[in-house]
């Protein structure tokens, strides 16, 4: 699991929670919890995402957050590593003599990219297959993406929807002065809320994703070049050296293959 996610927004919730027990002790933080506030603001934004998205999308937001908060990095260098050495293998024994190392590779993507090289298809073929599977990898991201950003957008929206709310009700009550402040509280809650889920929970989330389908697209260069450099023979240096321009300098050091 990504902890960096939940302990950032848990950080974000404590500091708000500490400034307002250092200002008004503990009775005023049992001030800001407002159940009906709550349903407002965040179940107003999922309907709103239901009306912008078809259902299956929506069905899927369980899985797309899932995916924010898994840990799913990949290491560029231990492709880098991988290529190598079937290029080594492949130039001492052929290409065939690869089939038992395909079994053992775990990233889907440069297995199917690597059967493909040793089921000897066109270079061309498997360039436009590869790619094509990528533009639909990256488009499927976005859709995940623009959901979080989409909430992060509706629930400030959604808070200020309530906080009307609230100051309607408040002035059906005027003739009660005591209850101005009050209900003042609460609809000012509402705005609270919605810019708290919209600005420390929802465009964050959205953009770790983008930073992981960033990350995810990235490997997956590196590895349909891996593969063409392959299915074409290049040597071993040769496709360390080519690989390794994908990395920062810092890692290429640490990414060498051992000798």
């Amino acid at each position: 699991m990504d902890i960096m996610t939940i302990l950032g927004i848990m950080v974000g919730l404590a500091l708000c929670g500490y400034g307002i027990i250092l200002s008004a002790g503990v009775p005023g933080l049992v001030a800001f919890i407002n159940i009906p506030s709550v349903l407002i603001t965040f179940g107003g934004s999922f309907a709103s995402l239901m009306v912008n998205y078809p259902l299956k999308r929506v069905v899927n937001f369980a899985k797309v957050l899932n995916k924010a908060l898994k840990e799913t990095h990949e290491d560029p260098s231990e492709i880098i590593n991988t290529f190598v050495n079937l290029s080594k293998k492949a130039r001492t024994d052929g290409l065939l003599a690869l089939e038992e190392d395909v079994k053992n590779i775990k990233n889907d993507f440069l297995k199917r990219g690597v059967q493909l090289v040793i089921d000897g298809v066109d270079a061309e073929f498997i360039r436009n297959l590869m790619e094509t599977e990528l533009t639909f990898i990256r488009e499927r991201h976005k859709v995940g993406q623009e959901m979080f950003f989409a909430l992060g957008t509706y629930n400030p929206a959604w808070g200020i929807i309530g906080t009307v709310i609230g100051l309607i009700l408040m002035l059906r009550r005027l003739e009660d002065p005591s209850m101005i402040g009050i209900g003042m509280a609460v609809a000012l809650l509402t705005t609270l809320y919605g810019l708290i889920g919209g600005y420390l929970i929802w465009n964050p989330i959205g953009g770790k994703l983008r930073r992981k389908s960033e990350e995810e697209i990235f490997v997956k260069e590196v590895i349909i070049r891996g593969v063409m450099l392959l299915q074409a023979g290049a040597a071993p240096r040769l496709i360390e050296s080519n690989l390794k321009a994908y990395l920062e300098p810092k890692m290429r050091q640490v990414g060498a293959p051992k000798k």
